[in-house]
């Protein structure tokens, strides 16, 4: 290859996520420009990705602080402390399916704000808890905020296009879902430090881990629902209400059209247009993926009982749902109980709660590339092997996963004294295959039912939310310490994936 032609694709690359490239059959946008914050499809990327990100912050704040302060300030049983993970998730689940109609409804940014606003309630009584009953009602009440995941994937699929086009061809629910999912991993980083630094400055436990709910959580939820009203939009034609007037007629692609976006005219190949915000005029190299899909054109419809026993009967419903219950389920149980399970299994003078919250910190923090990873690889897949190739991408990581947590929970029984460095290279391998297949998963979604996005997208996340749970109680009730809850957990991931192959999907 000449060095012209890498200077070609290098430059094509660098433009694809600085410039958004509009298809002019639906407007979405057909590049990721996470490089520019002067449109509204950067914009609207950016803050997607950061409302999910920061409610993280709350609502798995608990996490690495009660394995040791907060159990022994509570006086918690190691039973409580169980029941409480699977009480957080509990109200995600609820607010999860609720909250699909809302954003068909209302759309998705008002929701996300109207989440985290909601969020930020719980979140600053948290340092007014002082029973187990206290613990489990504030838990509850600061699940809603997973809810935002909800919108978080409907934003995006509402301003991108269903294959993101050129050198880049990952796509922005995997790339804002993972590094929403990362606040996961950042949240561990930072309740620590700021723990063990208000400790240094004097504060006891008791105070400390309550001062640090008040300094993190709540200013941040506010902070970014406030962004979310002030610099979002709804849609691409405009306000909610006016997206029926988006969808516009399939154009024949046509090799150096010349386009307007908002007075600003850029030149492209096949057919679509470059939106060049306050920049000078560009031209970006598209290489259209002429697939007929009923995603090129499909509108939200109004949610009616009609509507929902027609999603509810599908079967394409439930492939994406049952997987995603085994993948993200499995990673909120990780999340939730990772942290106690290595507090628990290798407590010594020099391993304690910070080295354990740290630790596993890094499941969470993985989503920053891996759950890319599986937005890339559905796309790649897509354009030789259509839906199916992303059904058994989605499938294969799930039982890889599932294998490796059994792998795991049998090293752990079968060894008296498990090495640290062991377990955190199994648990890094298995991290990675499941959060690709939680990226592959919502690449596969907007093909299952795209005119309920929301709704689809809300009953996929509850699912998630209902496999949290689920699993979150074979870890409550599993012999501790043991590696019980993980191989069980594998071999039912394992199970259910397998039985998803039969669900047909289709081409395109």
């Amino acid at each position: 290859m000449s060095a012209l032609t890498l200077s070609g694709i290098s430059s094509a690359w660098y433009a694809s996520l600085r410039y958004p490239v509009i298809n002019p059959t639906n407007r979405k946008c057909s590049t990721v420009p996470i490089l520019s914050l002067n449109n509204q499809y950067s914009r609207n990327f950016h803050l997607s990705w950061l409302g999910f990100f920061v409610a993280f912050l709350s609502w798995f704040a608990f996490s690495p602080l009660i394995p040791d302060v907060i159990k022994t300030d509570l006086k918690l049983t190691s039973e409580q402390v169980g029941n409480s993970n699977i009480v957080s998730l509990c109200s995600t689940l609820i607010v999860r399916v609720i909250s699909g109609p809302l954003v068909d409804r209302y759309g998705p940014r008002k929701v996300m704000a109207s989440l985290l606003i909601i969020g930020a309630i719980p979140s600053g009584l948290a340092g007014t808890i002082s029973t187990a009953n206290g613990l489990y009602i504030v838990r509850f009440f600061i699940g809603i905020l997973g809810a935002t995941f909800v919108s978080c994937q409907a934003w995006n699929t509402a301003f991108f296009d269903k294959n993101v086009v050129g050198r880049v061809e990952f796509t922005a629910n995997a790339l804002g879902g993972g590094w929403g999912n990362a606040g996961g991993g950042f949240t561990f980083i930072i309740m620590i430090a700021l723990f063990n630094q208000l400790l240094a400055d004097g504060m006891s436990p008791h105070v400390a881990w309550r001062v640090a709910f008040a300094i993190v959580p709540v200013p941040i939820l506010l902070s970014v629902a406030a962004a979310t009203l002030m610099f979002g939009t709804d849609h691409p034609a405009g306000k909610w209400c006016d997206r029926y007037e988006a969808v516009a007629t399939a154009l024949s692609a046509s090799d150096n059209q010349t386009g307007s976006i908002n007075g600003k005219h850029a030149k492209t190949k096949s057919g679509y247009d470059t939106e060049t915000g306050d920049e000078k005029d560009i031209q970006v190299t598209v290489t259209a993926i002429n697939l007929v899909s009923e995603l090129d054109t499909a509108v939200n419809k109004p949610l009616s009982l009609n509507v929902a026993y027609e999603i509810i009967l599908n079967p394409l419903t439930w492939l994406p749902s049952l997987a995603y219950m085994t993948t993200f389920g499995y990673e909120l149980a990780i999340d939730a109980n990772l942290a106690t399970v290595l507090y628990t299994l290798l407590k010594s003078p020099t391993f304690g709660q910070t080295k354990a919250g740290y630790i596993a910190g890094i499941y969470g923090l993985l989503n920053v590339f891996a759950r890319l990873l599986g937005g890339y690889f559905g796309d790649l897949i897509y354009v030789k092997f259509g839906v199916p190739g992303k059904k058994y991408l989605t499938i294969a990581c799930g039982v890889v996963q599932g294998l490796l947590s059994v792998g795991l929970g049998l090293y752990i029984d079968n060894h008296p004294h498990p090495t640290l460095t062991v377990i955190i290279v199994i648990f890094v391998i298995l991290a990675i295959f499941n959060e690709v297949a939680n990226g592959a998963n919502f690449s596969l979604v907007p093909h299952c039912n795209p005119n309920s996005n929301g709704f689809m997208t809300g009953i996929v996340g509850a699912m998630g939310n209902l496999g949290g749970i689920f699993f979150a109680i074979i870890f409550r009730f599993a012999p501790s310490p043991s590696g019980k809850a993980f191989w069980i957990s594998g071999v039912i991931a394992i199970s259910v994936n397998l039985l998803l192959c039969i669900i047909r999907v289709p081409q395109f």
